[in-house]
């Protein structure tokens, strides 16, 4: 059975993100338990990346799970230009919140390429209902946001979009002052940052829609880190020059930087924040785009040319409202936050071992990301291999290679996760692995998640 699935998969899908004449075949996944998914031959891997950084309790977990059935059971869709359901007001309730300010409208989309979205066309449209042509966007270097055009135009210096450069529309990029453990740099290069953006402010007065930035922790460029004190210096830049600020945690939200969203650990309030993937926990697509109340108030009116003529089929899915409201009291819960602060604590112990590791710079960390620096991004493929061959399912992004478990990993199966990385990386800086008196594989499925 599982062959014919694995010879179906090569006659007719398409894999995202995939080179298919170089890549190793396809794992053929056939369940999830906590952090580990099992396939068709009965092995298994454990989750380190949390399937694209959207599963944050685990695969399967019961409580979401169960949710989804009685949702599907009562309302599976409802087109959302007419009606409206509990689940969707509910969850839209208590995002905002959670968040600071007065961020409390939401507009529902699919994922978090189409949460920037709609956030650039609002900043766009606001400023057009306000009797003002602004069509300059500020992006950072470095910065991913997805792969849709007005995406993909403020990371087009991610390194990802070559193919479509000559469709990209212009946007003014800010530099992006990343740090690490042990950076005395940092402070000057953030002032040299700093210069820099004033000068983009000075030379489009006026002109500014909206600047847009992930909050902490940039993911796709590898996991790169500024300080809080940046972010905040970017928004009172924003507030002084009179132009938007909108947030991208699609990656950052939902506890990831070890506060609920990026901006509360930060310190600021953006105008807009874009939400995806942790939403459902890993459930269903869905994603938010959350104003503050001014925006919204500026599309209101006679005329429906003023509002914000924008859609998805699946908008507010209430499948998928449903498994936001279970992942969110989850998330919130005593256990799940003791859950965040303990892999921290495991990351900072294990990133302060491996610092000593030839092949390490650059360890970095922050709440629930552990990463560091590889010496070349061969060595992060070859690694990629290595570590599947031992059950743990790794993705470096060129030379980095970064942690980001679900929150239900118990510490027992972190340290050995660890243990099995710093085995290897030992090989790459020729030295001898430290962890020798620990176990170095599975069986992950029992032992990886909190009963």
């Amino acid at each position: 059975m599982s062959d014919d699935i694995l010879a179906l998969d090569a006659k007719h899908v398409w894999h995202p993100f995939t080179q298919a004449a170089t890549a190793a075949p396809a794992l053929h996944a056939v369940r999830g338990q906590g952090a580990v998914i099992e396939t068709a031959d009965g092995k298994q891997y454990v989750d380190l990346v949390s399937s694209w950084w959207v599963n944050l309790h685990g695969h399967a977990n019961p409580v979401i799970a169960r949710a989804v059935a009685e949702q599907a059971g009562t309302l599976e869709q409802a087109i959302f230009a007419e009606f409206t359901h509990a689940p969707a007001a509910r969850l839209a309730a208590k995002i905002c919140a959670q968040l600071p300010g007065d961020l409390d409208r939401v507009f529902y989309s699919d994922d978090g390429s189409t949460a920037v979205e709609v956030a650039m066309k609002m900043a766009r449209q606001y400023w057009g209902n306000m009797g003002q042509d602004r069509r300059v966007y500020v992006g950072f270097d470095g910065g991913y946001h997805g792969d849709t055009v007005g995406a993909m135009s403020l990371g087009r210096t991610s390194g990802y979009f070559g193919a479509w450069e000559s469709m990209l529309f212009p946007v003014e990029i800010a530099p992006f002052p990343h740090t690490w453990d042990g950076d005395d740099t940092i402070e000057a290069r953030e002032a040299a940052a700093l210069a820099d953006f004033d000068a983009i402010l000075d030379r489009n007065q006026g002109q500014i829609a909206a600047i847009i930035i992930e909050p902490l922790i940039q993911g796709a460029a590898g996991m790169r880190l500024c300080r809080p004190e940046y972010l905040r210096a970017v928004a009172e830049r924003a507030k002084a020059a009179g132009t938007l600020l909108i947030l991208d945690e699609v990656m950052t939200g939902f506890g990831r930087t070890g506060a609920v969203f990026a901006c509360q650990k930060a310190g600021i309030t953006p105008d807009m924040i874009c939400l995806s993937k942790g939403l459902t926990g890993g459930f269903l697509p869905m994603a938010m785009t959350v104003t503050r109340d001014f925006i919204y108030q500026a599309f209101l009116g006679q005329d429906v040319s003023r509002a914000f003529l924008h859609g998805h089929s699946y908008t507010a899915n209430p499948l998928g409202c449903a498994a936001g409201l279970a992942s969110l009291e989850l998330l919130l819960g005593a256990e799940c936050q003791a859950r965040i602060q303990a892999i921290e604590a495991v990351h900072r112990a294990r990133l302060d071992r491996m610092a000593g590791l030839a092949a390490v710079s650059k360890p970095r960390l922050c709440g629930t990301m552990a990463a560091f620096d590889l010496p070349n991004g061969e060595a992060g493929a070859k690694l990629k291999l290595i570590f599947r061959e031992r059950g743990l399912l790794l993705r470096p992004m060129g030379n980095v290679l970064y942690l980001l478990p679900p929150y239900c990993m118990n510490d027992g199966a972190l340290h050995q996760a660890w243990d099995i990385i710093e085995d290897e990386v030992s090989k790459i800086s020729g030295a001898d692995p430290c962890c020798a008196s620990r176990k170095s594989s599975g069986p992950w499925m029992t032992n990886s998640v909190i009963p």
